[in-house]
């Protein structure tokens, strides 16, 4: 099996580089990923300047650019043919409900889907707080053995996937909770096939001045509540469950479409 690696951390991170570790047991795995941290950068590509790759170690690569960008480069360029499958992560942090918008990590598993390529983005639900899970301190001191389990489990799900049918147009959006997976035995993981769940989020911009004087921007937000949807990830991972979101990227709303038809959008002129 051949294997791209990509992530929106970085080629530095910790997670990138324990799963490449762990796949590169059983397959030829090959990263490219962005050489600084690129989080929320959606599925943004550089068209307004040159890009440069550096090679950091033997099938590792950096790519000065956006998650979208070091798979896209990766699949035309440094690659000598397309990968079996592509894996985004292991994201430090969820990407759940709406972060599924914003998040490069799932942007570099989309660009992977748009190619017609199996691909899966993943997310280590840390526990930190925040309003994903209940913030524990004393699990940071198993933030290493948290991805590691979670790469066992990233491996066996690429085996499945490739051995399984292809799904045009979608991409895996996994989550898995550090509540959970330093618990579970060897090789043993428990999921759930879930939705996408939906979030709201209050955000807010912290407007401040420079030394300079020059007025900046921070965007942020705070106060994030959750739906309680049946079947979402939101639900999976607050139940300690690994939750496997299939995404797919026709954005159409069929319903939507069947009610425009029934309204008349035609203009009318008043001949008086």
């Amino acid at each position: 099996m051949n294997i791209l690696i990509s992530n929106d951390d970085g080629v530095y991170a910790t997670g990138i580089n324990i799963l490449y570790d762990e796949l590169k047991k059983n397959a030829d795995v090959t990263v490219v990923a962005p050489d600084r941290e690129r989080s929320a950068s959606s599925h943004s590509l550089t068209i307004d300047r040159p890009l440069r790759v550096n090679e950091v170690k033997p099938g590792v690569f950096s790519v000065d650019g956006t998650p979208t960008d070091a798979v896209s480069i990766a699949v035309h360029s440094i690659l000598k043919k397309k990968p079996d499958i592509i894996i985004s992560g292991i994201n430090y942090g969820g990407n759940i409900c709406d972060d599924v918008i914003y998040s490069g990590t799932v942007s570099a598993a989309m660009e992977g889907a748009i190619m017609g390529i199996k691909s899966i983005a993943v997310s280590l639900v840390v526990n930190k707080g925040g309003g994903y899970l209940p913030k524990d301190p004393s699990l940071e001191e198993n933030l290493e053995l948290s991805f590691k389990k979670s790469a066992e489990f990233v491996w066996n799900l690429a085996r499945a996937v490739h051995n399984g049918a292809h799904l045009p147009n979608t991409l895996l959006n996994v989550n898995i909770p550090q509540t959970i997976i330093t618990k579970l035995p060897e090789h043993c993981f428990d999921y759930r096939i879930t939705r996408q769940g939906k979030r709201h989020f209050e955000d807010y911009i912290v407007e401040n001045i420079d030394p300079r004087g020059r007025k900046y921007y921070w965007i942020w937000g705070k106060n994030i509540t959750f739906e309680e949807i049946t079947g979402s990830d939101y639900e999976a991972v607050h139940s300690g469950l690994i939750s496997i979101s299939p995404i797919h990227l026709d954005m159409t709303n069929y319903n939507a479409m069947d009610k425009l038809k029934n309204m008349d959008f035609s203009l009318k002129h008043d001949k008086s």
